[in-house]
């Protein structure tokens, strides 16, 4: 009798375990099942997704303009091109932006020997560059160049005045042409300076008098000038969008322009350029109304 009770409560405890066990395994199968089931949907909705074709786009930008391209403390290249051009990328998941630095002066040249696609470094729109360049179409900038002396010089107003002096500029620079077309209609009579490189000692030529004048943008003189040693003088000379440049090479170039654009209109509708406009240069010069 006992062995009879014995063996039917080992019975008994046998069908319970088996009971749980096929319980449990229930369960866990459910449960893999319902996770498996989103899993071949997303598979199956992503084999049918086209992949985004991302186009490598080589940037090419400068190191020696503070605050607009340049190298920090901390030997990172930064600046309001460098990091409006971050954003700009961030918002176009079909291009990938690759940056190059270079000396200002080769940059339109990289342009056009195909070592670059795309030129940002705080470039004006005018005519001389129109006619062999592509812009898009979206300024990120404008201002306004004037002529800048030293602050005890009163005897300069115009480009008249600078007639027989010695002009400081760099070269394929906006405030160049400036000097260049007035001095092809006046027999050459500004000697113009190229200043070469990266370094920017503006202050010292004008301040010791090695050089009489320069152009520049109205943004920039608290950043080459923050102990106000100089000052802009007469009426503007130029006033002028600021754009990226590309080749016009058909449409790849149109097409990246165009996506740019589009970006761009994004920064300026959310607030993002006027911050960093702020930021990098000390005032909001996205807009038209710059003094």
């Amino acid at each position: 009798m006992k062995k009879t009770i014995l063996l039917v409560n080992i019975m008994v405890l046998t069908l319970a375990i088996a009971g749980c066990g096929a319980n449990n395994n229930s369960s866990t199968n459910a449960k893999d099942v319902a996770a498996a089931e989103p899993e071949t949907t997303n598979s199956a909705a992503a084999a049918t997704e086209e992949p985004v074709q991302v186009t490598k786009i080589i940037v090419g930008t400068g190191t020696g303009f503070p605050q607009v391209c340049f190298i920090d403390e901390n030997g990172k290249l930064t600046g309001f091109d460098v990091e409006l051009l971050k954003e700009v990328d961030n918002r176009l998941p079909e291009y990938e932006f690759e940056l190059k630095t270079m000396d200002f002066g080769n940059l339109l040249l990289s342009l056009d020997t195909k070592k670059i696609d795309l030129v940002a470094h705080v470039m004006e729109k005018n005519p001389e560059r129109e006619q062999k360049y592509l812009f898009n179409n979206e300024p990120y900038a404008h201002w306004r160049n004037r002529i800048v002396v030293a602050k005890d010089t009163n005897s300069i107003q115009s480009l008249e005045d600078l007639k027989g002096k010695k002009v400081l500029t760099s070269a394929t620079s906006a405030q160049a042409q400036i000097l260049e077309n007035y001095n092809k209609e006046n027999d050459n009579a500004i000697s113009i300076v190229y200043q070469n490189g990266a370094a920017n000692d503006t202050v010292n030529q004008l301040t010791s008098g090695r050089v009489d004048a320069t152009l520049a943008a109205d943004f920039v003189m608290p950043i080459i000038d923050p102990q106000s040693k100089l000052k802009t003088v007469g009426n503007e000379l130029s006033s002028a969008d600021i754009l990226y440049v590309l080749r016009k090479d058909g449409a790849d170039s149109q097409k990246l322009a165009d996506a740019i654009d589009g970006a761009i209109k994004e920064v300026k509708a959310d607030g993002t350029l006027g911050k960093l406009s702020t930021e990098w240069l000390g005032a909001d010069v996205t807009e038209d109304s710059v003094k």
